[in-house]
């Protein structure tokens, strides 16, 4: 099975396919002639929806703890920022079919528990030390001496073309 077949079986994956489906229908109930909410809420949510398989995606292309963190706090943002969005349409009296509304924010819901088990299944010593400190794993400091430090590294040991061809 290819990476890209795991990834759309992938339960969170199929999970973000689905909300940014209802998200789509949403967002057809919004009244067209009403500007405020397409240049806004409209835009807002489609780009929020768009984001989550995306950096999804991306997350799961990559090992490194730090760059699966990187994308989950994207991923959460995105998520958390759509269900705001979502529960704000309850007020607008020009949305009469608010159904959308609630099976959106029940989906997001239970895309945040299938969530907090993926992150919880992050590798947190497959890292690179970050030096913001920002998604470095628990017990590692951004003022912490990098490991890698120690490593000797010569770029011209693998970039130096010239000696390959000398024979």
């Amino acid at each position: 099975m290819s990476k890209r077949d795991e990834l759309h079986q992938f339960p969170l994956y199929q999970k973000a396919e689905q909300i940014l489906k209802i998200t789509q229908g949403l967002v057809e109930v919004v009244p067209v002639d009403n500007e405020f909410l397409q240049e806004t809420t409209v835009r807002f949510m489609l780009e929020n929806a768009m984001i989550i398989p995306a950096k999804i995606a991306g997350a799961y292309a990559v090992e490194l703890y730090d760059l699966k963190m990187e994308n989950a706090t994207i991923i959460r943002k995105a998520a958390r920022e759509l269900s705001v969005y979502a529960g704000s349409l309850r007020f607008e009296e020009a949305i009469l079919d608010k159904d959308y509304i609630y099976i959106l924010r029940n989906e997001i819901e239970e895309f945040r528990l299938l969530f907090i088990d993926w992150v919880a299944s992050f590798d947190q010593w497959n890292y690179i030390k970050d030096n913001w400190g920002l998604f470095n794993p628990p017990g590692v400091n951004a003022h912490d001496k990098d490991p890698d430090d120690d490593i000797p590294f010569d770029p011209n040991d693998f970039l130096n073309f010239d000696e390959d061809n000398e024979d």
